[in-house]
């Protein structure tokens, strides 16, 4: 558990959540179809001081968001970690051909590739940092640990224009 008492998890709750990602999958690919020939105004994801998030449907900087939020998670839930879902969630989110060079890297590494640790953070930000040639780059800031003793890491995720993750890593690709 991660100490937050309001995050207790109630039976029930993983399959609804799992069950709520197979909608969002199939009710987000015929309004991302639309969206694909529209021009993205900049992305306008935020966190206010009333705990709200909004987003965009079609946005890459809204669909990193998304990945993140659920990737962590299905990995941060110590007493019952949800590898099905992570599994899930990339196979959703990232190409083919990223998902295999992803997969090659954690095994020379021997580190989780979507978050570049061995641990997962206790917060993230994602910040759009805008079109590379025809993919988008958004920057994802991982804090981990808690109080005076936090580290951050910065990870660059390139989407591609149909809005699958084709790249993470620690350099910018502008």
């Amino acid at each position: 558990m991660n100490g937050n008492p309001l995050t207790h998890r109630r039976p029930g709750h993983r399959a609804a959540v799992a069950a709520a990602l197979v909608l969002a999958v199939g009710f987000g690919i015929s309004a991302q179809m639309s969206a694909q020939a529209a021009v993205h105004a900049p992305a306008q994801v935020s966190a206010a001081a009333s705990g709200s998030v909004s987003g965009t449907n079609g946005q890459s900087v809204t669909r990193v968001a998304d990945f993140y939020g659920a990737y962590i998670d299905a990995k941060g839930d110590y007493e019952d970690p949800d590898g099905t879902l992570a599994t899930a969630l990339r196979a959703h989110y990232l190409t083919p051909e990223f998902a295999e060079r992803l997969a090659a890297w954690e095994e020379e590494n021997g580190a989780d590739g979507v978050l570049r640790a061995q641990n997962v953070p206790a917060r993230w930000t994602v910040t759009d940092n805008g079109a590379v040639g025809n993919s988008h780059e958004v920057v994802v800031t991982l804090t981990y640990g808690s109080g005076e003793t936090t580290q951050k890491s910065k990870l660059f995720v390139l989407v591609e224009r149909y809005n699958h993750i084709v790249d993470i890593g620690t350099t910018s690709n502008r």
